[in-house]
């Protein structure tokens, strides 16, 4: 098992790297730096990829084993899945885009073609995520309370118990701005608001009833008048990591553009796991 994490010189960053170090330090596990060309006859080749990496690395990833891979593929993400497999992997990391400022995460085409193609779960890094030597600190799920989503909970803490660290699950609350009819107001909007989180408070509970979780993991509900207030009232940690699952191939582009999904990894502070389902 290892962590593979596709970078390229002087194109997303090192934002990839440094994730991917602190997941392999922290499943205990081997780095697999992999660079993917188009092999359509164009003069573009890996190039300094693997030193530019290397040099990157050098005091990052001490005691971790560093491997690299260059390959030639029809297609980055085509490439990128099959090292994924013949190295038997247990997590693809990929950097965020860089423009745009700092913060967020910040999914390129290649990332959306993996986020529904891979066949392990794909970790996206915020931008500027910030050079770590040590391992993550938690993980929160991202659950929407519903019964179909109940496999990305305890997946979510497999992977807990994996990276050796403590779990929560969140449930985002959030006012749409149109969720609630003008002439309904704002005391009766934040009365709806309140009455949806005593809701989602009592299903997490039920988690714990129900022996998805254990005992130790917190549950909370986060409010927020947007995606970007809720996520930002979360109190992350430094360190954290964010769970949460992809619908089906056929509906990829419209979570990432537009749904639950696609709203928290847009906003999120911290990197993001994104589990199949």
């Amino acid at each position: 098992m290892t962590v593979v994490v596709g970078y390229r010189a002087g194109r997303i960053g090192v934002s990839g790297l440094h994730l991917a170090v602190r997941l392999a330090r922290s499943l205990h596990t081997s780095l697999t730096v992999a660079t993917v060309v188009p092999n359509d006859g164009a003069s573009d080749s890996a190039g300094p990829s693997a030193d530019e990496a290397a040099e990157y690395l050098r005091d990052l990833a001490g005691g971790i084993a560093v491997a690299y891979i260059d390959r030639a593929h029809r297609s980055v993400s085509g490439g990128l899945i099959d090292i994924v497999e013949d190295v038997d992997a247990d997590v693809l990391v990929l950097g965020s885009l860089p423009s745009g400022g700092l913060g967020g995460v910040v999914i390129g085409s290649t990332a959306d073609r993996l986020l529904h193609a891979s066949p392990v779960p794909v970790a996206i890094s915020p931008r500027e995520y910030p050079p770590a030597t040590d391992k993550l600190t938690r993980l929160t799920c991202a659950y929407s309370a519903t019964p179909d989503t109940l496999d990305v909970v305890r997946r979510s803490m497999e992977f807990a118990d994996r990276f050796e660290v403590p779990a929560r699950v969140i449930t985002f609350a959030v006012r749409g701005k149109t969720m609630y009819p003008p002439a309904v107001g704002i005391d009766a909007e934040d009365s709806i608001l309140q009455a949806w989180a005593a809701q989602s408070r009592d299903i997490l509970e039920r988690l714990k009833a129900d022996g998805v979780v254990a005992d130790g993991v917190a549950l909370e509900v986060v409010t927020g008048s947007s995606w970007k207030e809720a996520i930002a009232n979360a109190d992350w940690q430094d360190g954290e990591i964010l769970t949460l699952g992809t619908r089906p191939r056929g509906d990829i582009r419209r979570v990432l553009l537009g749904s639950r999904s696609g709203k928290i990894i847009r906003n999120s502070p911290v990197p993001v796991l994104v589990l199949p389902v």
